[in-house]
């Protein structure tokens, strides 16, 4: 039995503060989906993306990177309306930002209210938000698309610090916690040339594989440029990262570093 039609619903009064939702969205789980963006990021990723998501943006920002509010009921009322495609595909919604962890109730909210009409779900996170925000989300989340950036090295400063504005130690603990009570799991790898590319971080990709052979998965995800536009667009300085998009080559050495150690289960996104 759905909720489709409980119109008392009290999740579908929920508020929370978003910048996108995208339809037919292929990269952003298993099968068609629709992505909605939330809008709140603790990170300071030095190749992100999205830095529409940050929690201030400057006021002369394009009008399309404001934020803007909505409800579960507004939103459901546009994430049902591709659930044909799910279904044929094996989709779903994924909740994105920005860090979705950041707004629990209304994120766990809009993930209840797809679950109670059979759609399935994804959260991508880089785990950045406290435990309870995850012992929250859990029950109502499929896959968890998990952001694993940097690796730190004994003796060294903290190179995930120096990339992303915060220390690694409490988002593993959380992935931890998350696979040590069963969720399904994702594993998503984004390689920057030069900047994380290391055969440190390369390593500890490959422990991943090894130390949780329950993982749905790891995908390495190749550094793209598409998003240094955005920063132009907010007023925003571009990062001033010292890469490039990688070629075949660069891309082929990364899994041939996988493969030389035998191990399955991880492919480029």
């Amino acid at each position: 039995m759905t909720a489709s039609a409980d119109s008392t619903s009290p999740d579908l009064a929920l508020a929370g503060a978003i910048f996108d939702v995208q339809r037919c969205a292929f990269h952003d789980g298993p099968g068609l989906r629709t992505t909605v963006f939330l809008k709140g990021c603790p990170l300071r990723c030095a190749w992100c993306h999205n830095p529409e998501s940050w929690s201030r943006i400057p006021p002369e920002a394009a009008p399309a990177f404001r934020e803007r509010r909505a409800t579960v009921g507004e939103l459901m009322a546009i994430v049902r309306k591709d659930r044909h495609y799910y279904d044929a595909s094996g989709g779903g919604l994924t909740l994105s930002g920005g860090e979705p962890a950041r707004q629990p109730r209304f994120a766990a909210g809009l993930l209840r209210a797809a679950r109670a009409e059979g759609i399935r779900t994804a959260l991508d996170t880089c785990g950045c938000a406290p435990p309870s925000a995850f012992a929250l989300l859990a029950p109502h989340v499929n896959l968890f698309l998990w952001d694993y950036k940097a690796t730190d090295t004994a003796g060294a400063p903290s190179l995930h610090r120096e990339l992303t504005g915060r220390d690694p130690g409490p988002l593993l603990d959380n992935f931890r916690r998350l696979y040590a009570g069963g969720a399904d799991i994702l594993l998503r790898c984004p390689l920057i040339p030069t900047i994380n590319d290391t055969p440190a971080h390369l390593e500890a990709i490959a422990g991943f594989a090894r130390d949780y052979p329950r993982l749905a998965g790891i995908e390495i995800i190749p550094y793209h440029a598409g998003g240094l536009s955005k920063y132009d667009r907010l007023g925003l300085p571009r990062p001033a990262l010292k890469t490039r998009q990688p070629d075949e080559r660069t891309k082929a050495r990364w899994l041939e570093f996988f493969q030389a150690r035998n191990l399955p289960g991880i492919t480029l996104a």
